[in-house]
């Protein structure tokens, strides 16, 4: 019979790890009761899809050869993969009171309309729509208070620096890409990626109006007063505690897999 000071040791495991699979379970749930793992699960073609516009329009490369960089990039990035380090950090970052405000939020039903209006305007098929539609949109929103609503929805969701994070991330794909095609001569990745970072200011620039065209388009079906209220749920502690951290996941869950993606195609372009 195991003496006591052996008990405890092993009871104290056991309600350690009992907590943090209930951690994670309720972190999980938060996630699946809004739109990032539905969100998420488009990261793999959009990075793909990125890559594939940038070596086509550069004309280097064969369609052949453009399709088999592309199919390397799809396989890298695992949206299986990103949804669970998100499910970790949400578990070790917020408490569990923090949690239950966020999912709870979540299932009410104005964020149910948000989630699937974000979702729609997530996917690859709607951004043809977002382009044709934002002259007209820019100008029925010009001087309103939708407009100016902007400014404090921009900070709260993090969208303008989480669409530069996404495309700092392509560029970095893309530039991993040709540098494989080129039989590594060129600058090695950490030179590559300190470059493009230096960019970002221009990068953001860049995606500035694209973000707001992507606001108006995503949130035109809703009143002001709905939208103070989604804006105000992301500002409280809670939802910033949960944007900063989805956002920090979702950057460091599509940075990482860039380097794996050299390694590969220079070994397929090169395989001596």
């Amino acid at each position: 019979m195991p003496s006591l000071s052996q008990v405890k040791p092993v009871l104290c495991l056991l309600l350690f790890l009992s907590g943090s699979v209930q951690a994670s379970t309720l972190a999980k749930s938060v996630l699946e009761a809004s739109p990032v793992d539905d969100i998420v699960a488009t990261y793999p073609d959009m990075m793909s899809e990125g890559v594939r516009q940038g070596l086509s329009q550069s004309g280097r490369l064969d369609p052949m050869m453009v399709s088999t960089i592309v199919t390397v990039v799809r396989g890298a990035f695992q949206s299986a993969n990103i949804e669970n380090k998100l499910v970790a950090d949400l578990s070790a970052s917020l408490s569990e009171e923090q949690l239950n405000s966020v999912g709870q939020w979540y299932r009410t039903p104005l964020a149910e309309r948000i989630s699937r209006a974000e979702i729609k305007a997530s996917s690859t098929d709607a951004w043809l729509s977002i382009q044709q539609g934002a002259p007209e949109l820019q100008a029925e929103y010009r001087g309103s208070e939708r407009a100016q609503l902007f400014t404090r929805y921009d900070k709260a969701a993090r969208a303008t620096e989480s669409a530069v994070d996404t495309t700092v991330a392509v560029q970095l794909g893309l530039a991993t890409a040709m540098a494989a095609f080129q039989g590594g001569k060129g600058p090695g990745f950490d030179q590559m990626e300190q470059m493009i970072e230096s960019q970002r200011d221009q990068v953001r620039a860049m995606v500035a109006q694209q973000v707001y065209d992507i606001y108006l388009y995503t949130y035109q079906d809703l009143s002001n007063d709905e939208l103070n209220e989604y804006i105000r749920f992301l500002e409280s502690d809670a939802g910033t505690r949960f944007t900063r951290v989805v956002t920090a996941g979702i950057q460091d869950a599509i940075t990482r897999p860039v380097k794996s993606v050299g390694r590969q195609l220079a070994r397929f372009l090169n395989p001596s």
